[in-house]
């Protein structure tokens, strides 16, 4: 693969661990171990039985805690830790033949990572709102195909799914953006009463 091929299929990486950190890596570990790909030699590690176990076991807890109302928004709170470096290892690494971690791919990952969690966690705090559940885990399952569908594209079209997760992001930004201002919207103060 090209180079190019490669900052794509790292930045979409990247963006990936932002929505559903544990199963993107769960899913680079599965293809690698699997011979699907040939994986650069700082994303081997991801092949690590003890990397796919633990990363697989809770890619299943991030699963059922997703759909649950509240739960979902204190789960993005506290997988922040998680998704903003790994997002930046995964980009970096998806680019390194030897091992090596570019700072610039270190960088761009966790801004691209930061990105994807913080319209993720917005989104999900805002359909929060919502005394029913069915939108939750509607938005929680739409993640799940949207990451499952743009890492086995990611592969084969990596510049199709590159841009297919950067319309996804600029959908949802204008999405949240609209609702905000349905919602918050100021209302202009009702003029004085005549003679008042």
């Amino acid at each position: 693969m090209s180079e190019a091929h490669l900052f794509a299929i790292g930045v979409l990486l990247a963006w990936l661990a932002g929505i559903r950190v544990y199963l993107t890596v769960f899913g680079v570990g599965v293809a690698g171990a699997l011979g699907w790909l040939d994986l650069p030699q700082a994303l081997e590690v991801t092949t690590s039985p003890w990397v796919m176990g633990l990363s697989g076991v809770l890619a299943l807890v991030e699963f059922f805690a997703d759909k649950i109302p509240g739960v979902d928004s204190a789960w993005d709170l506290l997988q922040t830790l998680a998704r903003v470096p790994a997002g930046a290892f995964l980009a970096a690494a998806a680019l390194s033949p030897d091992g090596d971690l570019s700072t610039g791919m270190l960088a761009t990952g966790a801004g691209v990572a930061l990105g994807s969690h913080v319209l993720k966690a917005a989104s999900r705090a805002l359909i929060n709102t919502s005394p029913e559940p069915i939108s939750n885990w509607t938005a929680s399952a739409a993640e799940d195909v949207a990451v499952v569908g743009l890492m086995g594209l990611a592969f084969a079209y990596p510049w199709l799914a590159l841009g297919l997760a950067a319309l996804i992001s600029v959908l949802l930004a204008l999405a949240l953006w609209w609702i905000w201002r349905r919602l918050f919207r100021r209302r202009p103060p009702h003029a004085a009463a005549p003679g008042s």
